[in-house]
């Protein structure tokens, strides 16, 4: 049966599909507890959530990549989810260390990241921090400088989104009181990070697929088309028919998109 929620009613009446059962912990890294699931076997692949969500919103992807032999890791971002935080800034460098914090205590040498949003920064930061350690990244719905965000406009679409998030952090968040707390904290971060110039692009030497839906209500076509330019060999997948959200609201072709990335991938 073919999903589609454009307008994430489902979504923010149930929420994504629960996730399979998988071994899950809690890492403790730079004043935080991060926590992880780690799901099937095969070669490893990291889901990268965005900002104030959980991996629970990967729901319609998990089951689809086990299906397809592959090992997948979710990781609750700091802060959001399940995982802690300590009182310094929120920044995408931090957010890539906690990564690494669970790629090493789960002994994953390397693997794929597969980031939405505030979850493609920070792959895209990891995999130019610790390009040994990453063998490519999905990199969708975000950008890499100020200037590939539109203006802010409120939409019904964003609205049940965010009741969503707020409805699943009182639900999972040690901390269920803190939630716009984390919003303003966030926010700040979204609006002075990262900030990656063309040379900077130029310096990543991974595989990367950047996806973009022409109807983000966040990012522009046009810097995604400039992100493929600037990184060597970056491939782009423009889809149609969806906004920031495609991975909830039309998840077929987007895992389509998903698994054309990964078996390209070297080895």
């Amino acid at each position: 049966m073919t999903v589609q929620d454009d307008t994430l009613e489902v979504f923010q009446a149930h929420g994504a599909p629960a996730l399979p059962p998988g071994e899950s912990g809690l890492v403790a890294h730079e004043g935080a507890r991060i926590w992880y699931c780690r799901l099937g076997s095969g070669s490893p692949v990291i889901l990268l959530h965005g900002g104030l969500g959980h991996s629970g919103n990967w729901g319609y992807q998990v089951p689809f990549l086990l299906e397809h032999g592959f090992q997948v890791v979710l990781i609750d971002s700091r802060g959001q989810g399940r995982s802690t935080r300590d009182q310094r800034p929120y920044s995408y460098d931090l957010m890539a260390s906690d990564v690494v914090a669970v790629m090493d205590a789960l002994q994953i040498e390397k693997a794929a990241l597969v980031g939405w949003s505030d979850g493609a920064c920070t792959a895209m930061l990891l995999a130019a921090a610790n390009p040994a350690r990453v063998s490519g990244v999905f990199f969708f719905a975000c950008n890499m400088d100020p200037s590939g965000v539109k203006p802010f406009e409120a939409t019904p679409v964003l609205d049940r989104c965010f009741s969503r998030h707020t409805k699943d952090y009182a639900e999972l968040s040690p901390t269920p009181d803190r939630f716009q707390q984390l919003v303003a904290d966030l926010s700040l971060m979204q609006r002075t990070q990262p900030n990656y110039t063309a040379e900077d692009l130029a310096k990543i030497h991974v595989p990367v697929t950047i996806v973009q839906s022409r109807s983000d209500e966040f990012i522009r076509t046009e810097h995604a088309e400039y992100l493929a330019r600037s990184i060597p060999n970056a491939r782009l997948a423009l889809l149609e028919g969806v906004t920031h959200f495609a991975p909830l609201q039309r998840p077929e072709p987007f895992n389509v998109e998903v698994l054309g990335f990964l078996r390209g991938l070297p080895g």
